[in-house]
């Protein structure tokens, strides 16, 4: 600079000094431009009231290749801050109260320069005012905090109801030394824990609780599935291995088989003593288990069976337990009766021998290192001729009599797989709840990690949490709704498949199907969000968010792939569709159109369309509505799509492959609307007042988020207007900054475990 503030000029003309302000604003936040310089240097030339060496000095501030020093720009804000501002106070306000602190007022035309000068610069006067004053006001991001509006262990019994017992049991062995986390990449190290580490669960009683009191167990599935939910907190690949030995291979002998196979195996396998597999699922025959081309030929001289893999693309694919310790599996395979197949069955066929060598016949080969959960021995197994004897059978639904001829209960082959795999529902519920609790985890790292990390803030204010900004609580808070409404959905659909009916089995599975689907999905969408929120800590491996992400990435494609199950839930749901119609005489289609006409009024007249009052869409009924007609109109339309296909001819596989990504819709607006209604009916039912309205403003925020993510279609079938869906994003912002406060609380309420939750940016 050629000239300083200290100028002599400044002395003889101290309404010079009101210019400060306006030179400290544009050269403390930007580099002038051109055009700036260009548009000043002419506006004070102008000015006949300024002499020529006040002129020259004024503009000297403008030359961008001699600009105010650091020390310079210290300077002229010290100056500033002796005077004593308010918040309104504009850049032009603070130019006259400096000039009076040095002893001169400033005329009316000095006055109407600066605001010109402010106008070319383009500066909003309170921000910047702002970011002059010394002490400042707190601001509302600074004043946002952690302020918990319910009791956090109410909202604990809540979410663990009456399996609070056996959780708090599971948890108090997690908490023994013997099951601190193993920090190594050798992979025979790491399987050999996660095999003993299942050995104690064991010893425990944990693995054989579903199995009936005669065979070690006490018949309690419900605590079975809170036990998997719980060692879900801890590492990810113990609980696939306890699911596979116990949950698949045990409960395969127990609902497939009969008294003799439970007499013979289920305290083995409840112990541990028989570590076992599941080998359904084929290298030519992922998802389609009817297609799967293993053997099972039946011998009546010899009253055996002999299992064979008839080419290599049939091998038993992704085993667990297969690798190193299965010693017998439930093998899946077409039963072969004097050459007449009579479809896919169940029999226990060995592996390997006391020995650990394989039985005659059996090929074995690891899997190897996968993505993720590096302690299940996944393998693949291909048997040539191995022979076991006529009880190896699993036959509680089909079976074959004293003359060698096939028995069944149910005579259609379709009816009587479905059946079967119908007992099996339990995994895909068993999945989704393990999943659901990685993301737990996930969120509690994230959401306590966030409300701790400082970063920015008001210029001269305190650093403040990351959870305090908008972005942040967008990211995550819609996740941790998420994770509620999944939490209460599981549990709805837990109950209803442990109090079953035979008549309710295909609405059970398509529920089950489409929540795996759906939760595991959110899963890993929350764990890659909660993994971004903690930056370059959330992807150190000492914060364990990569081992959740990479453990639990699997869970979309294992249970069945989440597309397909999807698609299920569709082909469930037009077959409903169709019930539905099949019954409908002229009075029940008058009806059906009067109900039709009943939305339109009621839910698409102008008003409602656009209507964006806070109270209104706050509603539940709203919320319900939405959902409600969104199912209802993709149901409708993929059956309109589907038949208008068959009635030109084409074949229904064919249409159906035509219509899919409607199914795979139909699926998703299913299972949003179940996910909404249970979460609303939990929001009724619970008693505590502070508990209540905090599970509400979740379930608020849940469903707006969902509409939020589907308003393309809602603005496209004039169910909303641009408005309203404007008006809903501005409202699930508000919620957010809401629910923000009530975070921490939320992710305790989880009430997950220093020892298993390890992660240093989460842990006081």
């Amino acid at each position: 600079m050629t000239e300083s503030i200290n100028s002599p000029l400044l002395q003889d003309n101290p309404s010079l000094y009101s210019f400060f302000p306006l030179f400290y604003m544009a050269w403390a936040d930007a580099i002038l431009l051109p055009s700036e310089i260009s548009s000043i240097d002419s506006y004070i030339k102008k000015q006949v009231w300024l002499s020529e060496k006040e002129n020259v000095f004024l503009r000297s501030f403008l030359n961008p290749m001699n600009p105010p020093s650091p020390k310079e720009l210290k300077t002229w804000k010290q100056k500033i801050n002796e005077l004593e501002l308010e918040l309104n106070d504009s850049l032009v306000d603070i130019g006259i109260k400096l000039s009076k602190l040095k002893g001169t007022d400033i005329s009316s035309e000095l006055k109407n320069s600066l605001k010109e000068i402010e106008e070319i610069l383009g500066i909003v006067s309170d921000e910047s005012s702002y970011h002059l004053q010394s002490k400042k006001p707190k601001t509302l991001i600074e004043g946002l905090k952690t302020n918990p509006s319910f009791e956090v262990d109410k909202m604990t019994h809540i979410l663990d109801g009456d399996n609070h017992e056996i959780i708090e049991r599971v948890k108090k062995v997690l908490a023994d030394p013997t099951f601190n986390y193993l920090e190594t990449n050798d992979l025979p190290t790491y399987r050999e824990k996660v095999f003993t580490w299942c050995k104690l669960l064991a010893d425990q009683g944990f693995g054989s609780m579903a199995f009936p009191e005669e065979f070690g167990g006490e018949g309690n599935m419900k605590k079975y599935f809170a036990i998997m939910e719980t060692l879900s907190y801890h590492d990810l690949s113990t609980v696939i291995k306890f699911g596979v030995q116990f949950g698949l291979w045990g409960m395969s002998v127990f609902f497939l088989g009969t008294k003799k196979h439970h007499k013979k195996y289920l305290k083995a396998i409840g112990s541990m003593a028989l570590p076992g597999c599941f080998a359904m699922t084929e290298t030519g025959h992922g998802s389609n288990v009817k297609g799967l081309e293993t053997t099972a030929t039946y011998h009546h001289e010899k009253r055996s069976f002999t299992i064979h893999t008839p080419n290599h693309k049939a091998g038993k694919e992704y085993i667990g337990n297969a690798a190193l310790h299965g010693q017998m599996a439930t093998v899946f395979a077409k039963l072969i009766i004097d050459g007449t197949d009579y479809g896919v069955n169940a029999f226990i066929v060995p592996l390997r021998e006391e020995s650990s060598k394989f039985v005659e016949g059996v090929k074995i080969e690891d899997c190897g290192r996968k993505m993720g959960l590096n302690g299940v021995d996944n393998g693949r197994i291909w048997f040539d001729q191995v022979e076991i004897p006529y009880d190896s059978m699993l036959d509680r639904y089909a079976s074959i009599d004293e003359d060698g001829q096939f028995q069944s209960p149910i005579a259609s082959d379709n009816r009587r797989f479905f059946t079967m795999l119908g007992t099996l529902v339990g995994g895909r519920i068993g999945i989704p709840r393990s999943g659901l609790s990685a993301s737990k985890s996930g969120l509690t790292i994230a959401i306590k990690h966030g409300d701790r990390r400082r970063q920015f803030g008001p210029e001269n204010g305190s650093e403040v949490p990351v959870l305090n900004y908008r972005s942040h609580q967008r990211r995550l808070m819609p996740l941790l709704a998420n994770s509620y409404a999944s939490h209460f959905a599981l549990q709805y659909v837990t109950n209803r498949f442990l109090n079953r009916k035979e008549e309710e089995m295909q609405e059970i599975e398509a529920m089950a199907a489409g929540l795996k689907a759906w939760s595991t999905w959110n899963t890993t969408h929350t764990l890659q969000e909660c993994r971004e929120a903690c930056g370059g800590k959330g992807y150190l491996s000492e914060n364990r968010i990569d081992r959740l992400k990479n453990d639990t990435d699997v869970y979309t494609t294992f249970e069945g792939d989440n597309t397909v199950l999807m698609q299920l839930v569709a082909k469930g749901r037009l077959s409903e569709f169709k019930k539905e119609f099949s019954y409908i005489n002229f009075f029940g289609m008058l009806n059906y159109v009067a109900e039709k006409a009943k939305t339109g009024i009621t839910e698409m007249n102008p008003i409602i369309v656009r209507n964006t009052d806070a109270e209104h869409l706050l509603d539940s009924d709203f919320h319900l509505s939405a959902f409600e007609y969104r199912e209802k109109d993709i149901l409708t339309s993929a059956a309109k799509r589907f038949k208008k296909h068959l009635d030109l001819g084409m074949d229904s596989f064919d249409a159906f492959n035509q219509t899919q990504f409607h199914m795979v819709n139909v699926g998703y607006a299913y299972v949003e609307r179940l996910i909404l209604e249970k979460f609303i009916e939990q929001v009724d039912q619970t008693s505590d007042e502070d508990c209540k309205n905090t599970l509400n403003r979740l379930c608020q925020l849940f469903a707006l988020s969902q509409i939020e993510k589907n308003k393309g279609w809602y603005l496209e079938h004039d169910y909303m207007s641009g408005t309203k869906t404007k008006a809903i994003r501005k409202m699930i912002n508000q919620l957010c900054w809401e629910v923000r406060q009530d975070a921490v609380a939320l992710v305790d309420a989880f009430n997950i475990p220093d020892n298993c939750l390890s992660a240093p940016i989460a842990l006081d």
